[in-house]
C-alpha cells in the first residue's frame, strides 16, 4: 500500500509540473497587455513601459515562469497587477467562500443520490424506478444557472426565505453563512445528484447479477443482507470516481453560480481577474484549483485500494 501510494505521489508532482507549463502558456497567448489596460488606450509608450517594468512583465518568460513556481512551491502567489494585493491573501479570502460551497453541494447531491440509485436498483422496473429514473433524466438537462434562477424567484422573492444574493461573512455566525450558501448548493447539487443517482443504479445492477451475490443468498443471506454486506461495498468503485470528478467540478465550476448569487469566492475572482487582465491571479487560481483537482484524483485512487482489495494486488 505504501508503496502504491508514493507512486501516486510521483504521479501527482509529475501532472502539476506539466499543467503549470501548459496554463502559462496558454495565459501568455491570450491577447491584451495588462499594462495598456490599466493605463487606458491613451497612455503614452514610456508610462506603458515603466509600468510593465514595476509588474515585472519585462522579463523573458522563462523567467517568469520560474519566477512564479518557485514562489508557489513557497506559498507566494505573486501580487495583483490591479489590486496590489498578494494574491495568496486574496485566495484565502475566497476560499472560505468556495470550498464550503462546494462540499455542502457534494453533501447534497450525495444525500439525494445514494437513496435513489439503491432504492432504483433494487426495485428494477417498477413505479419507483421509473420515477427516479425519470426525475434524474430531468436533473441532467436542467441548466443550473436557470434552475439557480428559479429557486431565487421562488424562495428568495416569492416566500423571503432565502436572501437573492450575497454572502455575510462567517463572522456573522456559522447558520448565517451555511443559510447565504444553501441555494447555490442546491443549484450547483441538482445535476450532479441527478448523474450520481444513475452510476449508482447502473454500477449496483451490475454488482447484483454478479455469481457471489447468487452465491450469498444461496447461503441464506437475506435482499437487505447481501446488498449492504456485498453488493454496495463492490459497487462503490465506479461512483467514487463520479464523487471525485464532481468535487473537483464543484469546485473549479462554480463561475456561474457564483456570479447569479453574488457570491466573492474562487469563480467570481477568476472572472474578474480575466476582465481586468489581471494574469498573474488567472495563473496562480487556475494552477490552485488544477491541484484540488489532482489532490482528488490521488485520494480517489487510494480509496479505491481501501474499497477493492484486489486492486492494492494488482498494483
Amino acid at each position: 500500500m505504501l508503496r502504491f501510494v508514493l507512486k501516486r505521489l510521483l504521479s501527482l508532482v509529475a501532472t502539476l509540473a506539466v499543467a503549470s507549463v501548459v496554463i502559462f502558456i496558454a495565459i501568455e497567448v491570450v491577447p491584451g497587455d495588462p499594462a495598456s489596460y490599466m493605463l487606458g488606450l491613451n497612455a503614452e509608450p514610456d508610462t506603458v513601459q515603466a509600468l510593465r517594468d514595476e509588474l515585472g512583465l519585462n522579463a523573458s518568460k522563462i523567467t517568469r515562469y520560474f519566477q512564479w513556481v518557485g514562489g508557489m512551491v513557497h506559498g507566494d502567489f505573486g501580487t495583483s497587477y490591479t489590486y496590489r494585493t498578494p494574491v495568496s491573501a486574496m485566495i484565502a479570502d475566497r476560499i472560505g467562500i468556495s470550498l464550503p460551497l462546494a462540499l455542502y453541494a457534494l453533501l447534497l447531491s450525495t444525500v439525494i443520490a445514494f437513496p435513489a440509485g439503491i432504492i432504483a436498483a433494487t426495485r428494477r422496473g417498477s413505479v419507483a424506478d421509473v420515477s427516479i429514473m425519470g426525475a434524474t433524466q430531468l436533473g441532467v438537462a436542467i441548466p443550473n444557472f436557470w434552475f439557480a434562477m428559479l429557486l431565487v424567484l421562488f424562495f428568495s422573492i416569492q416566500l423571503r426565505w432565502f436572501s437573492a444574493g450575497g454572502f455575510p461573512g462567517w463572522d456573522e455566525g456559522f447558520f448565517a453563512g451555511v443559510k447565504a450558501l444553501t441555494l447555490p448548493a442546491v443549484a450547483l447539487a441538482l445535476p450532479q445528484a441527478s448523474i450520481l443517482a444513475r452510476v449508482m443504479r447502473s454500477s449496483l445492477l451490475d454488482t447484483l447479477g454478479e455469481d457471489f451475490i447468487r452465491t450469498a443468498r444461496a447461503k441464506g443471506l437475506t435482499t437487505r443482507q447481501t446488498l449492504w454486506r456485498h453488493a454496495l461495498r463492490n459497487a462503490l468503485i465506479p461512483v467514487l470516481t463520479i464523487i471525485g470528478l464532481q468535487f473537483s467540478f464543484l469546485l473549479a465550476g462554480a463561475i456561474i453560480i457564483e456570479n447569479v448569487f453574488f457570491l466573492p469566492g474562487l469563480g467570481r475572482l477568476i472572472f474578474q481577474a480575466i476582465s481586468q487582465r489581471d494574469l498573474i491571479v488567472v495563473e496562480s487560481v487556475v494552477m490552485l484549483l488544477v491541484f484540488a483537482v489532482v489532490l482528488v484524483t490521488f485520494l480517489v485512487d487510494v480509496a479505491y485500494a481501501v474499497a477493492d482489495p484486489r486492486l492494492r494486488a494488482q498494483r
